[in-house]
C-alpha cells in the first residue's frame, strides 16, 4: 500500500467541510479508525460511476491519503481515474450530500454520479436517459 501526501495533482482531496461530516459519520457508527474508500465502477449513462463507502480495511495496493483528520483510501485502478478529484459536501434546496469534481472527466451526467474519460468510452444507455432526473445527462 502506498501513502502520498495530498497535493491537487497527485490524489483525492477532500474539503474541510467534506472532511467534517466524514469525521461525524465515523464518529456516530463507532468506526474513528476507518477510512473513506472512493472509488470508481464501471456503469452510468456516461461510462463510469463514483462511489463511496466507509472501510474498515486498507487492501494491498490502496493508495491512502490523509485530509483533515480523514484517512481516504483509493484502489490502483480507480486511482488513474481520480487523480487530482477533490470532494466536498454541499447544501441546497433538496438536502445536503458529497459532490465530486473530476479534472480528469470530460463527460458528465447531470447529476454528477456518473462520467467519462478521454480514454474510456461512454457506456450503452438504454431508454435514452441516466436516470439521475436532471435532464442533463451527457453534460460537463
Amino acid at each position: 500500500m502506498a501513502t502520498l501526501e495530498i497535493t491537487p495533482t497527485t490524489g483525492v482531496v477532500l474539503s474541510e467541510r467534506a472532511a467534517e461530516e466524514i469525521r461525524g459519520l465515523l464518529e456516530r457508527q463507532g468506526k474513528a479508525d476507518a477510512a473513506l474508500r472512493v472509488f470508481v465502477s464501471g456503469g452510468g449513462c456516461s461510462g463510469m460511476n463514483y462511489g463511496m463507502a466507509i472501510d474498515d480495511s486498507i487492501e494491498e495496493g490502496d493508495f491512502i491519503f490523509n485530509a483533515y483528520g480523514v484517512k481516504v483510501v483509493v484502489d490502483p485502478l480507480s486511482i488513474n481515474y481520480l487523480r487530482g478529484a477533490s470532494v466536498d459536501y454541499v447544501e441546497d434546496t433538496m438536502g445536503g450530500g458529497f459532490k465530486i469534481d473530476n479534472p480528469n472527466a470530460t463527460r458528465s451526467c447531470g447529476c454528477g454520479s456518473s462520467f467519462s474519460t478521454e480514454d474510456a468510452a461512454p457506456a450503452e444507455t438504454s431508454g435514452g436517459g441516466c436516470g439521475c432526473g436532471s435532464g442533463g445527462c451527457g453534460s460537463k
